[in-house]
């Protein structure tokens, strides 16, 4: 979220632009829902006027290609702004509708061109944002191939959301609960203030829950909502909520976790290209380190035409998540931004013997974490298993049966022997 050399002055104005541009993509979250909802009564309307004429017109309405998204976006409550009133939480970090509220009213004066249904307020950030100076914004994102959305029909954008909003919505609440240990604060929170605000991100079904898995349901619905709206091209893809849970687990300002998760994805955003071009980019290097450092198992894998990689997909699109517990997890990734870190500041290979570090950092640690998980199961992989699948089941039967610390030490044992083939 900061620049690494930046003062508390330059970071507290930082934080503050932060938190407005926040603050803006959720007003346009609520704007777009609440369209939503508009565009569900109107054709409700039209299908009970066609049902007094006769029902000429029903076949129309029934065959628009955006009836279900809409219905779906209505069938929640409306998370307009307008018809949720919230006691502002200036100590809790989270955002609620009547923040946004108070600062769309405060924006409202400074930008007399602006309105609630103007072309500017609909339009996601990355659009207007991405252009900027990079000199002139800490946040560096010379490097993302994020691209300004094409222009196009505002129903377009809603239905997006729509389905967007709709599987956001099912995976905050089978969000697991590990985390509750490590955020005693979030662990604590009330039934009421859980409640009020997975009322206002119109998040339902989630009755079976306690209040502090409900509060982090919401929190991932207005978190994940928002990245849909600043990131156009990827939207929301099963998988990104498993990425955010850890982050705002430890972060509890709701602005700031989502400006971290942003540069989290600045990365893991290529897993979920509807190209795939990043996760078969990644799955070659995993197939090019086994293949370096074991022949016999890449052969094995050969002959059962599944030397490139494709059963550890899911090790790759959400970063061992899935097989690692929470702990492990925030281990995993923290050293791996500790290389990323380390190569920012300019520690260069020919740099890491002298300074006595373990291995070289890498931009790659995760693939080679991977390639390290396969290859301490050669002699299970190589006597017992016979196809692809049979070796994805027991990638997949792996969560709770991992050593981290193992598992760093052999991709640190990796990267010395193949940094330079790879």
């Amino acid at each position: 979220m900061y620049d690494v050399k930046s003062s508390k002055k330059e970071r507290d104005t930082v934080k503050a632009q932060k938190r407005k541009k926040y603050v803006e993509l959720r007003k346009q979250c609520c704007q777009i829902s609440k369209r939503g909802e508009r565009s569900f009564k109107l054709k409700e309307s039209s299908e009970n006027n066609s049902n007094e004429d006769g029902g000429d017109n029903i076949s129309q309405v029934l065959d628009s290609p955006t009836l279900d998204e809409a219905s779906s976006a209505a069938s929640r409550p409306s998370v307009s702004a307008e018809l949720v009133e919230e006691e502002e939480e200036h100590d809790g970090g989270v955002i609620t509708n009547e923040d946004i509220s108070d600062e769309a009213e405060t924006g409202s004066s400074e930008d007399s061109d602006s309105s609630e249904d103007s072309s500017e307020d609909t339009k996601p950030l990355l659009g207007s944002t991405e252009t900027e100076d990079n000199n002139n914004n800490p946040y560096d994102r010379s490097d993302s191939t994020l691209k300004k959305p094409e222009t196009g029909t505002t129903s377009c954008k809603s239905e997006n959301f729509a389905t967007w909003q709709r599987i956001i919505r099912l995976d905050a609440v089978r969000a697991n609960s590990e985390w509750i240990v490590y955020s005693p604060s979030q662990a604590a929170v009330s039934e009421a203030k859980a409640q009020q605000l997975a009322e206002s991100v119109g998040l339902k079904d989630f009755d079976h829950l306690e209040p502090c898995r409900i509060y982090h349901a919401a929190r991932l619905v207005a978190i994940l909502e928002a990245y849909a709206l600043y990131d156009t091209e990827i939207g929301y893809c099963q998988g990104m909520s498993d990425l955010l849970s850890p982050i705002i687990s430890v972060i509890e300002e709701d602005h700031v976790a989502f400006w971290c998760f942003v540069g989290f994805m600045r990365k893991a955003r290529h897993n979920f290209r509807l190209d795939e071009v990043g996760i078969r980019r990644q799955l070659n290097i995993v197939s090019k380190i086994i293949k370096g450092k074991d022949s016999h198992l890449y052969k094995h894998l050969e002959k059962l035409q599944a030397e490139d990689c494709f059963f550890v997909y899911r090790m790759v699109v959400v970063l061992f998540r899935r097989e690692l517990t929470f702990e492990q997890t925030l281990c995993l990734w923290e050293v791996m931004w500790a290389d990323q870190a380390a190569i920012r500041a300019g520690i260069v290979r020919s740099a890491w013997r002298r300074m006595r570090l373990r291995a070289p950092p890498t931009d790659d640690l995760l693939l080679y974490a991977i390639a390290a998980c396969v290859l301490q199961r050669r002699k299970m992989i190589i006597e017992n298993y016979s196809s692809m699948d049979e070796i994805m089941r027991e990638c997949n039967s792996m969560a709770g049966c991992l050593d981290v610390w193992k598992l760093l030490d052999d991709a640190h044992d990796l990267v010395v022997t193949l940094h330079d083939k790879i």
